[in-house]
């Protein structure tokens, strides 16, 4: 097996670094495909507020369409993971051939029911009639992008399990590079607008995804994508959507919080409240990056030396991720503090929106550091195998907390602001709870398999 392959030999920290350095960059690239877009929409004469908005208003399909793909990526890659470590390979390739058939039929499913019911699914995300034709134009368009996306992301996760990153890196790469040029070009040179920005991802999406293919075909991959390992067995999907159960909810619940926000801003507030929630998902999106690129590059690790065994290594891992990922949100959070104008101008130069997005900018990134511990958490419980207690914190954090607190404290006299205090809320509380059990439970997990060995 090939050396930087195999992640029971060597520097922990390493294995780490070398996967997460790649990783992050390609996270960062891909980042891009949608803020790139909202860079641009945010700056359209006239209609950027508008604009903003009714892009705002697609999140919630968009992340549904993310949990899919993680329901199957993120519970397919640390799984072939533990089998490779194990030495299993012939069910390391039937996981990867079972997870891209059900990345390919989940993602055509969605891309069909969200065209049948796009116009009462906007509504209910808290459209108007001013916002909803942005919305139509935009999602009417990346729709067609569905099966790409899915497909590209979600086998991408497969490249850097197996310790590609750099080229898991390029995929990213060749398509966000793409979207960037293709971007200004449509909706500035071409005078399309929203709609542009719609056909610059699809064709990236494309690009992507056939790279992504291309590779895994190929001789280079430990694991080759064939037809053969492709025909579904309800046995391993059945493994695999256990595990990415945990990503699925992350997801979905991110969905579920996309839509309490923009239905109870519409109500507390107007469709400006929905462009600034817009741009503060935007942000909390490109400055937790870094810190979800080191945890997530953590997985593959964690997983193939629970495989070998090797518990000494996986709590190395852990204190390794965590002391990285929370000193550097404490860091953002501080830059947040004292520079919250230039990070909105960056999404939009709407005054208004400016004006008033800065306040709450103050409230929604408070104690922003304590949503480490949530990736901290999630990240060794999905790299363990043990999806009960991902899911668990996945819907505790979400649905148990945001979820309520943004519905009902606007309710209660906090007004607009209620809506943007559950989110700190949410991360001391869920973060603290998540970080805390992991560090319980793998403790207890990691003694008792060791004392079974030692029984032997």
């Amino acid at each position: 097996m090939d050396n930087k392959s195999d992640f029971s030999k060597g520097s922990i920290y390493s294995h780490i670094l070398q996967l997460a350095i790649p990783m992050t960059i390609a996270q960062l690239v891909q980042m891009l495909y949608s803020v790139v877009d909202r860079i641009y929409i945010g700056h359209l004469p006239g209609v950027s507020a508008l604009a903003l908005t009714g892009l705002g208003l697609t999140f919630p399909i968009v992340s549904l369409t993310n949990a899919f793909t993680n329901l199957f990526s993120a519970g397919g890659a640390p799984l072939s993971s533990i089998a490779r470590g194990a030495g299993k390979k012939d069910e390391a390739d039937r996981i990867m051939g079972n997870t891209f058939s059900m990345l390919l039929i989940s993602s055509v499913l969605l891309m069909l029911f969200f065209f049948a019911f796009m116009r009462p699914l906007l509504f209910l995300f808290g459209a108007s009639e001013a916002t909803y034709p942005f919305a139509r134009d935009y999602l009417s368009i990346y729709l067609i992008g569905t099966p790409f996306v899915m497909v590209g992301t979600g086998m991408n996760a497969f490249i850097n399990a197996e310790g590609f990153g750099k080229t898991g890196m390029f995929t990213i790469l060749l398509g966000a590079v793409t979207n960037i040029i293709l971007d200004p070009i449509f909706i500035f040179i071409f005078g399309m607008g929203i709609a542009g920005a719609a056909i610059a991802s699809v064709i990236s999406q494309i690009l992507s995804a056939a790279f992504v293919i291309t590779f895994l075909s190929g001789r280079k991959t430990l694991m080759r994508l064939t037809p053969s390992i492709m025909k579904i067995d309800g046995k391993t999907v059945g493994k695999i959507t256990g595990l990415g159960l945990a990503g699925f909810i992350m997801q979905a619940s991110n969905g579920a919080v996309q839509i309490s926000c923009t239905s109870t801003l519409r109500i507390f507030g107007s469709d400006i409240y929905v462009g600034i929630m817009t741009v503060l998902n935007s942000i909390r999106d490109m400055i937790a990056l870094p810190a979800q690129g080191i945890t997530d590059a953590a997985k593959p690790v964690i997983g193939y030396n629970y495989g070998a065994k090797e518990y000494d290594r996986i709590t190395k891992a852990t204190k390794f991720i965590t002391a990285i990922s929370v000193t550097y949100m404490i860091i953002s959070w501080l830059a947040l503090l004292l520079l919250p104008e230039s990070f909105i101008r960056i999404f939009s130069s709407d005054e208004e929106l400016i004006a008033r997005g800065v306040n709450a900018l103050h409230i929604y990134f408070f104690g922003f550091f304590m949503m480490a511990l949530q990736f901290c958490g999630q990240t060794v419980f999905v790299g363990l195998g043990k999806s009960k207690q991902a899911i668990f914190f996945s819907l505790f954090r979400k649905i148990v907390i945001v979820v309520p607190l943004t519905l009902l404290l606007p309710r209660i006299g906090f007004g607009i602001n209620g809506v943007f205090i559950a989110e700190p809320i949410s991360n001391f509380i869920g973060g603290t709870a998540c970080f805390v059990t992991m560090l319980i439970y793998s403790r207890r997990l990691f003694r008792k398999e060791k004392s079974g060995l030692l029984g032997k």
